[in-house]
């Protein structure tokens, strides 16, 4: 289980830490509407965390011979509400462990944020949304814009062949478009994220440090989310991977009505090997 990270122990004074998941409930069916694609055949979770006036949670599915199939957060309906607001509001980050039980997928933990006032670059993404980091890596606390070998490992992005196609790092100095404690964050050309044109609802982003894709990121606005939209995306691949696990090859949102929850899910998660 991954200890608590405070916001000093970060450097992030900005940001409330919540909590880190603790032990998973037993393996128990998903419950779902009928009018809602079934994410696995069995499912485990991780123990609630409070969000707003609800809570979150993550989970990992199961197919009937215990290979993952599916990673996700759970959301409660009411975690959209009671929210920080105003200008004086700060950033709220949730620490999630991964369920106690479930298969390697070979993600690490969840980082589940609330940005009140959005993040840079604000032209883009200064709307009030959730970051969702499904980590690869255990490395946000290396990203620290005070080490003296923070641009150069900025600067040192993954190779080629590792790229998922269609995606690309922002323009701009590195060391300037790396997030402290998060890293940089590439964008695929097919979402049209352009200054002056781009209407962001919701994006999925990967994410690096220092050679390496280290996160996958669902990243929404609570007023998108809040209409319950029900959404089915391919994620796209890269050439080669970096390190061995399962990858998630269709992105999806919805909203399960019979649990009350929004689901956000990393689905059809194949065995890639290192190469």
């Amino acid at each position: 289980m991954h200890s608590v990270r405070t916001a000093s122990g970060l450097a992030l004074s900005a940001l409330t830490v919540l909590a880190v998941a603790g032990c998973g409930d037993p393996a128990t069916p998903v419950a779902r509407g009928a009018d809602v694609p079934a994410h696995g055949t069995e499912t485990h979770y991780s123990a609630e965390q409070p969000l707003g006036e609800g809570n979150s949670r993550t989970y990992v599915t199961v197919d009937d011979a215990g290979n993952p199939q599916e990673i996700g957060i759970r959301m409660s309906e009411s975690a959209l509400d009671g929210l920080p607001e105003g200008p004086d509001a700060t950033t709220t980050m949730v620490m999630l462990d991964l369920p106690a039980g479930a298969p390697e997928t070979g993600f690490e933990h969840v980082m589940l944020d609330w940005n009140p006032h959005g993040h840079d670059p604000e032209v883009l993404f200064g709307e009030p949304h959730f970051d969702m980091h499904f980590y690869m890596t255990d490395t946000e606390s290396d990203i620290d814009p005070a080490a003296p070998d923070f641009a150069v490992r900025a600067a040192n992005l993954p190779e080629p062949q590792y790229v998922p196609e269609g995606y690309g790092p922002p323009p701009g100095p590195a060391a300037e478009n790396t997030v402290p404690f998060m890293g940089m964050h590439w964008t695929d050309a097919a979402d049209g994220a352009i200054p002056g044109s781009f209407d962001f609802t919701e994006v999925l982003l990967y994410g690096s440090w220092d050679g390496e894709f280290t996160f996958i990121e669902p990243m929404m606005t609570r007023e998108w989310l809040a209409t319950k939209p029900q959404i089915r995306e391919d994620v796209r691949q890269p050439a080669a991977y970096q390190r061995t696990g399962y990858y998630p090859t269709v992105y999806t949102v919805d909203f399960d009505e019979q649990a009350g929850e929004y689901v956000i899910a990393l689905s059809g998660l194949t065995l890639r090997e290192a190469s």
